[in-house]
C-alpha cells in the first residue's frame, strides 16, 4: 500500500460529519472540497438533468466530463434533486434532518423564499451550521447583488494593485475571490462546530465574496489607513521592500526576496557588488525604496551577464531567498511537490486516469486526504435515496415524475 493509500485509508478529522451541499460554481464547491478532503461526508445537490454549472464549462473535457467541474468536486457524492418537485423537496427535508452543515451560494432571499433560509431551519434545527456565501453578504445596501470573480476582484481593490505601473489594472490569473471566499467559508464552518461542541447550537456563518477581498488587502489597506492615499499598481514590484521583485538575468527571469538589510548585504555579496550594500543610498531598506529607480538598473546589468540558473544556485547557496519563474509543468513536476503529495492520481469511471492537485493542510494525526473522484452528476442518488428508506419502486417513481 502506497503512503497516498494509506492517507486515503485513515479516518479524517471531520469524519463523521454530513455536509449539505447546495452550492454550485467555485467559492462554494472549493469550501466543501475543502471539509470533504478532511473526511466529512459530502452530499452534493444538482439539478437533475443539468448538474453544476461547471459540468458543462470547457474545454478542456476528458472523454466528456469537464476538467474545471472535476477539480473542485472530488471526494463528494452527487445526489440529483428537483427542489421545486414536492417530492424532491421531502427528499431535501429528510437529508437537512440528517446533516450537521448546510452551506449554499444563492442569492441573498432566495432560499429564505422556499422556507430553506437560516431562519426557517434554525427553529426545527437549531444545531445546524448554516453557512451562506454571497457576493456581499446577507446584509447591507448591496446585498441583494450578485457576486462573480472577476467582478470582485474590480470592486474589491485587486485590480488597482495589479498590473504595471501604466497600465490597467489586471485580474489575478486564478479566481482569487472565489477560492478566498471558500477558505473562509471552511474556516467559518470549522469554528462553528468547534462552538457547537461547546454550546450544543449551530449558527450562521455568512461570508461575502467582498469582504473576503477586502480582506486580503492587509497590508495594502495599511498603507492607505497611514497616509490616506491609495497604493497604485507597481508591476512585480513590493511597495515596502526592495529588492522583492522579478529581475531579468541572461535568459529570463528570477525572483529575489531580500527581505531585510542582511540578506541585502548576502545578495550583494554574490553578485559582487559589495560597494552598493555600503552605498548611503541603500543602505536600509528605507533607503532602497526611496532609491529603488536609481538602484534597480545596477541589479540588472549585473544580473544579465549570466544565465538565470547561474544566479539560483549562488543565491540559493548563500541562503538568499529566490526562485525562478516556472511555468506549470515544472511547477508540478517539482520532486518537492511530487514528495509532498501535491499531485496526486485517481481513476475516474469515465474519465479514466486523471490527476488531481493534493492537501495544501498536513495533519499529523487525522490527515486529509483525496479518497474518490470527482462524481458522475446523479451517481449517488440510489445510494442516498435507499440510506432514506426509499425502496427501488419508489426511486422509480422518483425518477420518472422528475423529482430526483
Amino acid at each position: 500500500m502506497t503512503a497516498q493509500q494509506k492517507t486515503a485509508a485513515a479516518p479524517g478529522a471531520l469524519d463523521g460529519l454530513t455536509v449539505l451541499d447546495l452550492t454550485r460554481v467555485l467559492s462554494g464547491p472549493y469550501c466543501t472540497m475543502m471539509l470533504a478532503d478532511m473526511g466529512a461526508r459530502v452530499i452534493k445537490v444538482e439539478q437533475p438533468g443539468k448538474g453544476d454549472d461547471t459540468r458543462g464549462w470547457g474545454p478542456p473535457f476528458q472523454d466528456g466530463e469537464s476538467a474545471y467541474f472535476m477539480s473542485i468536486n472530488r471526494n463528494k457524492e452527487s445526489l440529483t434533486l428537483n427542489l421545486k418537485h414536492p417530492d424532491g423537496r421531502r427528499v431535501l427535508d429528510a437529508l437537512i434532518e440528517r446533516a450537521d452543515v448546510l452551506v449554499e451560494n444563492f442569492r441573498p432571499g432566495t432560499l429564505d423564499r422556499m422556507g430553506l433560509g437560516y431562519a426557517d431551519l434554525s427553529g426545527r434545527r437549531p444545531d445546524l451550521v448554516y453557512c451562506s456565501i454571497s457576493g456581499f453578504g446577507q446584509t447591507g445596501p448591496r446585498r441583494r447583488e450578485p457576486g462573480y470573480d472577476a467582478v470582485m476582484q474590480g470592486e474589491g481593490g485587486l485590480m488597482s494593485i495589479t498590473g504595471a505601473p501604466d497600465g490597467p489594472g489586471y485580474r489575478l490569473g486564478v479566481a482569487i475571490a472565489d477560492i478566498a471566499s471558500g477558505m473562509f467559508s471552511a474556516y467559518g464552518i470549522a469554528t462553528a462546530l468547534l462552538a457547537r461542541h461547546r454550546t450544543g447550537r449551530g449558527q450562521l456563518v455568512d461570508v461575502g465574496m467582498l469582504d473576503s477581498v477586502a480582506a486580503l488587502l492587509t497590508y495594502q489597506a495599511g498603507i492607505y489607513f497611514a497616509t490616506g492615499k491609495p497604493p497604485g499598481r507597481l508591476g512585480n514590484l513590493h511597495p515596502t521592500i526592495t529588492p522583492y521583485e522579478t529581475l531579468e538575468a541572461a535568459d529570463g527571469d528570477l525572483v529575489v526576496a531580500a527581505g531585510n538589510d542582511q540578506l541585502w548585504r548576502t545578495f550583494c555579496g554574490v553578485l559582487g557588488l559589495e560597494s552598493l550594500a555600503d552605498d548611503p543610498r541603500f543602505r536600509t531598506n528605507k533607503d532602497r525604496v526611496g532609491a529603488r529607480e536609481a538602484l534597480r538598473p545596477l541589479l540588472v546589468e549585473r544580473l544579465r551577464t549570466r544565465p538565470a540558473a547561474e544566479w539560483l544556485a549562488d543565491l540559493k547557496a548563500a541562503g538568499v531567498p529566490c526562485g525562478g519563474v516556472r511555468d506549470f509543468e515544472q511547477v508540478l513536476t517539482d520532486p518537492q511537490i511530487v514528495e509532498r503529495a501535491m499531485v496526486i492520481a485517481l481513476q475516474h469511471p469515465v474519465a479514466g486516469a486523471i490527476r488531481q492537485l493534493g492537501v495544501p493542510v498536513k495533519l499529523g494525526d487525522t490527515p486529509g486526504a483525496v479518497r474518490t473522484p470527482p462524481p458522475l452528476l446523479g451517481q449517488h442518488t440510489g445510494t442516498i435515496l435507499d440510506e432514506l428508506g426509499y425502496s427501488d419502486e419508489e426511486v422509480t417513481r422518483l425518477k420518472s415524475d422528475g423529482a430526483v
